[in-house]
């Protein structure tokens, strides 16, 4: 029997299957927040419905037994959330994903999928309640909280839906098997082939992005009839809560156990997300975090399927441009964007000493380390419109991270506190950025996460090319990008990342920056280098989260 909720997406399904096999863009989830899209009063019923939250207890109806409460969260623009979420305990989550893990298995792919499609509409939905719990938890401004939190991380969802059932469709239900026997009549078997989901998976959130970066394991490993218990980082809850009970809703309205999906919530400080890791029922990690965890998480938990996506030191090489201006205005861009919070946001520009060929004639090394730095200055100089895109630091260890680059290397341009003239609260910073030598690789070639870029002046961009190799084959990167009119040097740039397994762009001028990667399209990591194990998405993102069983017999 057809499942309904399949049937209701089924052509939202083959446009994205369509999508990821010619790559052009395509979305069902517009990314402006307009009123003609979204309806005259989405806007105001979803700031509504985000405010009733505030210093609420955030109910799931259907949970196992709780053993507290627990909250911890903070607005980077205004202060204690004061939200307060069910504890459960370690033992309690696996006994309740284990239940709800049978009838789930049974239902099979139409079902997964369908019930997965089904939740990324609804949340389609709640995109602007979605757009102030990702900014209130964030620090995102209020534009990129509803684009990234909302039809952006739906995307994602979407596309890893669509890999998903597009391996498991492959594999046929039945099949009789007949081999000639010469004289004799055929052997014949009548096979049946099953697909059988691992377990129970565990997404373990950031703090940044929660539900871009959440979105990608969660519906990979439901669409292929997993459970899923969602560890959210402490202090960003509540974007991942609201996806929780939707999921919920859908699972219990379609006549599942809702605890399919569970969240599992935790004070700050507390070891919740390794308790639940080192646990033997967990068969897929999730994981987006700091390198230190994430390669924990991939030594120690052997007896699951882990991807992990860490921290990377992304770089970008100046050999020569046929538009400075638009160079320099799309890495001022590139850094400020959220304050550098973002995992492919730039930190070392590599210039050549004797300067770059322009459409302007030769620049010296100075000149367009002073183009750079005018640019920054220049975006950043009206508050009201800077803090729309640098938004606010999410956690002191930003800010303490940003202290401390400041006696690094020469200084070339200063971070600025920028007051929010709506948020006298947030803590917001311009991008600081300081000169090193070549020799300075124990600085460069560690991640500097936050508003911090180094400019290091080379011998030639075959010595940048070559440091960047050794940088990523060594710690990783997610994004790579060069500027160059010289077809020799984007050969070699090219070179550089296949060899590193990085992904690169060239000649980014416009409206497109290296930290932006388009679902359906770009793949976000390659899983080639120490940034990250696995690519959102590709075939080999979802195809180990289920297993095929046989039977055969005679026919």
């Amino acid at each position: 029997m057809a499942n309904p909720l399949f049937e209701r997406h089924e052509a939202t399904l083959h446009q994205a299957l369509n999508a990821i096999r010619e790559r052009g863009y395509w979305t069902p989830y517009p990314e402006t927040p307009s009123p003609k899209i979204y309806g005259e009063a989405a806007a105001d019923e979803g700031r509504t419905r985000f405010e009733a939250l505030l210093g609420s207890t955030f109910d799931f109806p259907g949970q196992p037994p709780a053993s507290g409460l627990v909250g911890s969260e903070r607005s980077p623009y205004s202060g204690a959330l004061n939200i307060r979420y069910p504890r459960f305990e370690v033992d309690t989550l696996i006994a309740a994903s284990s239940d709800a893990l049978e009838n789930w298995r049974r239902a099979g792919p139409e079902a997964w999928v369908g019930v997965s499609l089904e939740i990324l509409a609804r949340l389609n939905q709640h995109s602007f309640e979605m757009a102030h719990a990702v900014m209130h938890t964030t620090g995102q401004a209020f534009m990129m909280s509803f684009q990234a939190g909302g039809p952006h991380a739906q995307d994602r969802g979407l596309e890893a839906v669509a890999y998903a059932w597009r391996e498991m469709s492959a594999i046929p239900a039945s099949s009789s098997w007949s081999k000639p026997q010469g004289k004799h009549e055929p052997v014949v078997l009548q096979k049946n082939w099953k697909i059988v989901p691992r377990g129970i998976g565990l997404v373990i959130g950031c703090c940044t992005f929660p539900t871009w970066n959440g979105y990608p394991g969660l519906f990979a490993s439901l669409a292929t009839g997993n459970t899923v218990i969602v560890k959210p980082h402490a202090g960003a809850v509540l974007p991942m809560a609201i996806t929780v009970k939707i999921a919920r809703e859908v699972l219990q309205e379609a006549g599942f156990d809702p605890n399919v999906v569970l969240l599992a919530a935790n004070q700050s400080g507390e070891p919740l997300a390794s308790k639940l890791a080192e646990n033997a029922a967990i068969k897929l990690i999730d994981f987006t975090g700091s390198r230190k965890n994430g390669e924990w998480l991939e030594a120690n938990c052997r007896h699951a399927q882990v991807y992990t996506e860490k921290a990377g030191v992304n770089t970008i090489v100046i050999d020569s441009t046929h538009d400075f201006k638009g160079l320099s205005r799309n890495i001022a861009l590139s850094l400020a964007l959220y304050g550098g919070q973002m995992c492919t946001a730039p930190q070392n520009i590599f210039i050549p000493a004797g300067g770059i060929a322009s459409a302007e004639g030769h620049l010296s090394y100075e000149e367009v380390v002073a183009g750079i730095v005018s640019a920054i200055n220049g975006l950043t100089a009206d508050p009201a419109k800077a803090v729309e895109f640098l938004g606010a630091i999410q956690n002191p260890g930003v800010l303490a991270r940003l202290e401390a680059a400041r006696k690094l290397g020469q200084p070339l341009l200063d971070s600025r506190v920028i007051a929010h003239p709506l948020y006298p609260e947030a803590v917001v910073r311009t991008p600081l950025l300081r000169a090193l030598s070549v020799q300075d690789q124990a600085i460069y070639q560690e991640e500097h996460f936050g508003p911090i870029a180094f400019v290091i002046k080379t011998s030639s961009s075959t010595e940048s090319l070559a440091i960047i190799e050794d940088t990523v084959r060594k710690h990783g990167a997610l994004s790579f990008s060069v500027y160059s009119t010289d077809a020799t040097v984007q050969q070699q740039a090219q070179a550089v990342a296949e060899g590193a397994c990085v992904s690169l762009s060239l000649n980014l001028t416009g409206s497109v920056l290296v930290n932006q990667s388009a679902a359906f399209s770009d793949f976000h990591g390659t899983g080639g280098n120490p940034a990250a194990n696995a690519a959102l998405s590709d075939s080999a993102f979802v195809a180990n989260r289920f297993r095929v069983v046989q039977t055969r017999r005679f026919a």
